[in-house]
């Protein structure tokens, strides 16, 4: 049977990398604008271009040549041209869940229009791909994924080693996720560069044909060829018509066929073996010797990380659900505008990006996206919860009391300490000279004050001495309105806060229900709540007892730090020298505050390392030696960093919190914290991307790399049939398992200076000179971290309450309400919000585990409805919803 060639012409596209985006951009309007002048040609025979999988290039073209919209659509139109089904090539691991979702939602909304979408998974160049990648694509409809990286064994850029052992002996396999779900797989065996720069001379076009056939046949089970012509941000060749005919009358035995991906899918399942390799789960190049998987991206430029969780938590778990509860009180939903906050912070989502592979322009205009979205954020946030609690009824409060509307976000009931500045009088400019007020305030007795929840219940609580400060309003209808407050910091225990809801409380005058500071031991290390103890050593290490089981973890907390001679993408440990840490380096301890409520300590390292690598480490980047390949040492000379530690324990937490700051002022090193539990396991589990994901504690026998760090989203977690351990963390995406005893290792600063890809781009910002932070919470359980549950309160992490202060006045909704009542034992939420193309609500969870449950939510005078991830109704009106195993379900409700 004659066998046909499809080449797919296109260029990979990185928004940007080695170059800033704007750079990037301006060849990239060459190439277009290449593009359509050919197009235009009549007879060219210039038949398709795959623009990548991504819509963000379109505006990125569009917003310098808007003039050629018209005409872009028509060749889409056409199927000449071949956009989406993402908005952009993210890193699969390194953005949320729920960001991985808009990606293809917005993605697939932009194609609309255009009228035309290449049907493909397409994931040419992402490091690594989850598990749950093949139901997310089934529920969009889409049967087909393409990638790059992740199943045989192979070497950098897919570099193809010969050996036996392949996970699959073709580069078309069935690719399953844990719920069974499963898509037609396709491997580029030889890369998305296999056609590029097709020759159009015979004899030259004989010897790259004889290679390139000879090379797609090896791993193609059918007479259906891929030939990807194109690279990194490849210019366009013109010449492929040209080149086809060339290849034609070489080889009349093959079809040569300039193709497009859709063309080719439908051509290659009509002749698809009846078996196939069914490849599981992740794809991680775990099958590989390891020094090229690019997971240390996890723990490059960890700030970026940091920045984009905020972000990620501030929209999906705070501004989505926030204004969906506002909706359901009669409010308007601003889907355009939360749309456009999530693509501006999707711009930094693409693989080079947000894994901090890049030249430092391109992170540093990064930072500056980051912190716009944030504005974006927060202002969303605290406008919609002002409105919502406008809809609160507080014409009940006591005479001269304040109303705090406590909401809660989130999928789960919280229980937690608020710590908020209330403003316990104002003066207007209006009211007063702005001169005398402050005097006025200052001078102003200032009652007591007790806490009480909305049955009148007094509420422990703790109010700071005010302060006078200067504020102002912004009214819908007037001039801004300045103003000094007298204000104070209040702390409490908000308890029973519903989900998907919110409680009132009241600030009102009184002397009952203070909470005084209790005194501390100057030599006694010890924090205790209602659920945990914490006994700290000499040297910052704490031993931690969940009081319950009276199980205890030892010796946890200890700071290791290693040289790096590796670069952006990779980590590679300095020869001959053995990790320093702070085991027995004596800290100095300090109470910064210790009540009923809150207790909180702080203790200081002054740790001795290395300045740098040694000398060699620069003549081995300028002559672009591999980083395994390396055999750098670090610098005889040393310098001091300072590692500073602050502990907190609230009442209601479920274990200790911590934040580190690191005055870091050595380069080429990698500092972690360690977390030896103690426990025998194979192993262990993750958060990752609708998924808590189960993963072997050592590696393949293929893999030589010393280190074996993985991606996590939230949290890392052992445990053995009796107990275990979570780390949570926030923006903390690269950990290790090390077997001996059973330790958690986690990534909290890695300090390197090059890009390290193709040649030699310096990177020193890299080094991540100065002041870095790093938070965490560890969190003791019974059993493992599904069984228990435990992942509730990982998932909380960071996850704030909304708290807004208001007035008194009348409303339609009670002090306390909750909008969406659900049933959801053992389902893990992720998000609420309005769809994006009608008015129903839409709330998604995932089973984390292998046994079937049953979920129950309901909105009042709202019907539920089983949806997909494009929020299409697939299942009729039920009152109760089987979730299968491992399965993602949305409910969508409608008036």
């Amino acid at each position: 049977m004659k066998k046909t060639a499809h080449i797919i012409s296109h260029s990979h596209w990185d928004r940007e990398w080695y170059l800033p985006f704007e750079t990037h951009r301006y060849y990239f309007i060459q190439l277009m604008n290449n593009l359509i002048e050919q197009f235009k040609k009549d007879g060219s025979g210039f038949q398709s271009f795959h623009l990548d999988g991504q819509t963000v290039l379109l505006e990125d073209y569009f917003a310098v040549h808007p003039e050629n919209r018209e005409l872009v659509k028509q060749l889409i139109e056409e199927e000449k041209l071949h956009i989406g089904p993402w908005y952009v090539l993210q890193d699969a691991f390194l953005t949320s869940s729920e960001a991985n979702v808009r990606n293809l939602l917005i993605g697939l909304n932009d194609t609309k229009a255009y009228g035309h979408f290449s049907k493909i998974g397409y994931f040419p160049d992402t490091f690594g791909i989850y598990g749950q990648a093949p139901q997310l694509l089934k529920q969009a409809g889409i049967d087909t994924a393409a990638f790059g990286r992740g199943v045989k064994p192979t070497g950098f850029n897919n570099t193809v080693s010969d050996v036996p052992d392949y996970e699959s002996p073709y580069s078309e396999m069935i690719w399953k996720s844990p719920d069974g779900s499963s898509v037609l797989g396709i491997l580029f065996a030889n890369w998305y560069s296999n056609g590029n720069e097709i020759p159009v001379d015979q004899e030259e076009a004989k010897a790259f044909w004889d290679k390139k056939l000879e090379d797609a046949e090896k791993y193609a089970s059918t007479n259906q060829l891929l030939f990807m012509n194109g690279c990194d941000h490849q210019p366009l060749q013109k010449s492929i018509p040209q080149a086809i005919e060339t290849a034609s009358a070489l080889y009349p035995d093959y079809q040569f066929k300039h193709s497009s991906f859709n063309e080719y899918t439908e051509e290659l399942k009509q002749a698809l073996p009846e078996e196939l390799q069914v490849i599981e789960g992740e794809l991680r190049n775990q099958r590989t010797d390891g020094w090229s998987t690019l997971v240390n991206t996890a723990s490059s430029r960890i700030y970026l990380k940091q920045m984009n969780h905020h972000c990620q938590t501030l929209l999906e778990k705070n501004a989505e659900p926030l204004a969906a509860m506002n909706y359901l009180a009669g409010g308007s939903y601003p889907r355009e505008y939360v749309r456009f906050m999530w693509k501006s912070l999707m711009k930094n989502h693409p693989h080079d990006s947000i894994c901090g592979c890049s030249v430092d322009e391109v992170h540093r205009e990064m930072v500056t996206r980051f912190e716009t979205v944030s504005q974006m954020g927060e202002v969303f946030v605290r406008e919609k919860a002002a409105e919502l609690a406008q809809t609160v009824d507080t014409s009940q409060t006591p005479e001269g009391g304040i109303p705090l509307v406590i909401m809660n976000t989130t999928g789960w009931e919280k229980n937690e300490v608020i710590t908020q500045i209330v403003d316990l009088e104002r003066v207007y400019f209006s009211q007063m000279h702005f001169e005398e007020i402050p005097a006025y305030l200052q001078d102003k007795e200032t009652p007591s004050y007790m806490l009480v929840d909305g049955e009148g219940n007094m509420v422990d609580m703790q109010l700071e001495e005010p302060a006078v400060e200067f504020g102002y309003d912004l009214p819908d209808d007037k001039f801004r309105q300045p103003y000094f407050a007298k204000r104070a910091k209040v702390s409490f225990f908000a308890e029973g806060v519903p989900s998907f809801g919110y409680k009132t409380f009241y600030l009102v005058q009184g002397t009952e229900g203070v909470q005084q500071d209790v005194p501390a031991s100057d030599t006694q290390f010890e924090m205790e709540n209602e659920y945990v103890h914490l006994q700290f050593h000499e040297d910052g290490s704490y031993d931690l007892m969940q009081k319950e089981t009276g199980e205890s973890f030892h010796q946890l907390g200890i700071y290791e730090d290693t040289g790096d001679v590796g670069n952006e993408y990779m980590y590679k440990e300095a020869e001959g020298h053995a990790p320093i840490t702070t085991k027995g380096v004596p800290a100095e301890f300090t109470w910064l505050e210790r009540s009923t409520l809150r207790t909180v300590l702080e203790f200081t390292h002054t740790l001795s390392i290395p300045v740098s690598a040694d000398d060699r480490l620069a003549i081995e980047r300028n002559k672009l030696i591999w980083h395994k390949e390396r055999a750098s040492g670090r610098s005889n000379e040393m310098t001091a960093i300072t590692l500073k530690t602050v502990v907190t324990l609230e009442k209601g937490m479920k274990g200790p919190a911590f934040k580190l700051t690191i005055d870091n002022q050595a380069t080429d090193h990698r500092l972690r914290v360690l977390f030896p539990t103690g426990l025998q396991t194979e192993t262990h589990q993750a958060d990752s991307i609708f998924e808590i994901v189960t993963r072997p504690n050592t590696p393949e026998k293929e893999w030589e790399n010393p280190s074996f760090c993985h991606h996590q989203q939230r949290f890392a977690s052992l445990a053995d049939e009796r107990m275990g351990l979570t780390v949570a963390t926030d923006g903390l995406q690269e950990y290790e398992i090390i077997p001996e005893n059973g330790t958690i290792a986690v990534t909290v600063l890695r300090a390197t200076a090059e890009l390290g890809d193709w040649g030699y781009f310096p990177t020193p910002e890299a080094q991540c000179l100065g002041m870095q932070t790093a938070e965490w919470q560890v969190l003791p359980h019974e059993k493992d971290v599904i069984q228990s549950q435990a992942f509730v309160d990982a998932y909380q992490y960071k996850v704030p309450l909304v708290v807004v202060q208001t007035d008194i006045h009348e409303g339609a909704f009670p002090e306390t309400h909750q909008f969406v009542q659900s049933e959801s034992n053992g389902l893990v939420w992720t998000s609420m919000r309005v769809a994006e193309e009608r008015d129903d609500v839409m709330v998604r969870w995932f089973n984390p585990a292998e046994e079937k449950t049953n979920l129950q939510a309901n909105i009042q005078d709202h019907e539920s409805y089983k949806s997909n991830i494009l929020e299409k109704q697939s299942d009729n009106a039920k009152d109760s919803y089987e979730v299968g195993k491992y399965e993602i379900i949305t409910l969508g409700f409608q008036k």
